[in-house]
């Protein structure tokens, strides 16, 4: 049973406490998190709340969605699984593969222009 929303639209400067407490008003609160860029350790705008019970849950979505808050009209919707894209990573640099389909990303030119002294 899902009791997680995502929480889209959020003001860039919210806190947890002021999300928890604007939640509130439709449940009990279990859990929040909000989602911080990890190269600028600022808030990206959007995070997940988890309500203690299915009703909490339903009843923010409801009540919630499309609503003004911080100057922002929210977005709520149901959490969904993250999905495994396998999209793999980016360039590794030299020597290494830029993605999971084993294209070479570079490595030695050594004997590549019959020049075996380049």
């Amino acid at each position: 049973m899902n009791t997680k929303v995502y929480v889209g639209n959020l003001p860039y400067d919210v806190t947890e406490e002021e999300l928890k407490a604007h939640f509130e008003t439709q449940g009990k609160v279990s859990d929040i998190h909000l989602v911080i860029d990890k190269y600028t350790d600022q808030p990206r705008g959007f995070g997940f709340v988890t309500m203690e019970d299915q009703n909490g849950m339903l009843a923010a979505i409801e009540h919630l969605d499309g609503k003004n808050f911080g100057g922002r009209d929210l977005k709520i919707n149901e959490a969904r699984p993250r999905e495994n894209n396998n999209r793999g990573g980016g360039f590794a640099g030299r020597g290494g593969n830029y993605n999971q389909q084993n294209r070479s990303g570079g490595g030695s030119r050594k004997g590549q222009r019959g020049d075996k002294n380049w």
